[in-house]
């Protein structure tokens, strides 16, 4: 749930003095729209990067902006939360359409989302082969996000953590259920194809950063959902990547892990850099029960024909801990299967 306005007269007076020039204004409107470089803001204002940076030194001083640092680059955005914000969300949404310098902001931004979505195809289009194989190596993508969103069910998300974030596709299946939500990938080229595939679905609520899975650069204890899509065959140390998801969720959170069952195709380690060859029952029961988390549900989607060439892949759903006076849904195996968990 948003913050609602809170603050004492200096404070307000402090936000107003901020956002109320009209550069920091542009900005904030540009910023509520998505992740921006200065580089960016320079263009679409027309500014030199100085006073941009200058602007912007002065709207993180009241708490308004978010940075972030990826390589050589640093992102901002409007920050989700705070008494602040909520205030210049309202004054944004007082200014009208069709006010002549907003509408041209809009569309430099719109020109900039244009070329980020070419050169993130590009990308993607020369990487699309190892993607199609994978695929036809399991069952479809279309059963994988059923079973995840079965597992879910409605439970509320305040804040989604997203590992491994590829394209931005768990961001965009579980939009209707998050208020806000972080993408992480080690990949820039990867990041950059979730950031446009965000911008075309026209999702805002949602950020993408990069980062380390092992070391993530974010503040423990803030997510009540994480998520890890086909990441850990591709480490060699699954279970500490594990750890540090159960580090990122509050209280009672929920991890929903998607990866491969155990299998035999050992050519996926050298065509597709593979390091693990999937995961059984008993391991990753233990991995999440050191990491002090407990298995709620798991199905296990078995492809047709199951002819020894294509992959099993299961969904896991596991809760921390620390939740107290909650009812705990009963564990169990769902692929039109024969066992439970108790």
């Amino acid at each position: 749930m948003a913050v609602e306005p809170n603050l004492g007269l200096d404070e307000v007076v402090d936000v107003l003095k901020a956002a109320g020039e009209p550069t920091r204004l542009r900005l904030l409107a540009l910023l509520s729209s998505g992740d921006l470089t200065v580089t960016d803001m320079t263009e679409i204002l027309g500014q030199s990067q100085p006073r941009i940076s200058r602007h912007l030194k002065l709207l993180g001083e009241v708490d308004l902006v978010r940075r972030y640092q990826e390589g050589a680059w640093a992102y901002f955005r409007l920050k989700d939360d705070g008494a602040g914000v909520a205030l210049v969300r309202h004054a944004l949404a007082a200014a009208s359409v069709a006010d002549p310098v907003l509408a041209r902001d809009r569309e430099r931004l719109q020109s900039l989302k244009v070329a980020r979505a070419e050169r993130a195809q590009a990308y993607f289009s020369r990487n699309a082969a190892d993607w199609d194989v994978m695929r036809r190596h399991h069952v479809s993508d279309e059963a994988v996000e059923a079973a995840l969103l079965e597992l879910l069910g409605d439970e509320p998300v305040d804040g989604l953590l997203d590992l491994g974030t590829g394209t931005g596709r768990i961001l965009q299946l579980l939009e209707g259920l998050y208020r806000r939500g972080v993408g992480v990938d080690a990949s820039r080229d990867m990041l950059a194809v979730a950031r446009a595939n965000l911008d075309r679905a026209g999702i805002t609520k949602a950020s993408i950063r990069h980062g380390d899975i092992f070391n993530l650069p974010l503040d423990g204890q803030t997510f009540d959902l994480v998520v890890i899509h086909q990441v850990l065959h591709f480490l060699e140390e699954p279970d500490v990547a594990i750890g540090e998801a159960s580090r990122m969720l509050a209280p009672g959170g929920r991890l929903a892990i998607i990866d491969l069952a155990p299998h035999g195709l050992d050519h996926l380690r050298d065509e597709h850099q593979h390091i693990r060859l999937g995961f059984g029952e008993q391991t990753m029961t233990d991995w999440l029960a050191r990491a002090s988390l407990s298995v709620e549900n798991f199905i296990h989607l078995r492809p047709e024909p199951d002819d020894g060439t294509r992959l099993t892949v299961t969904v896991w759903l596991a809760r921390d801990g620390r939740e107290t006076d909650a009812a705990r849904p009963e564990a169990t195996i769902a692929e039109g299967g024969d066992a439970s968990w108790r």
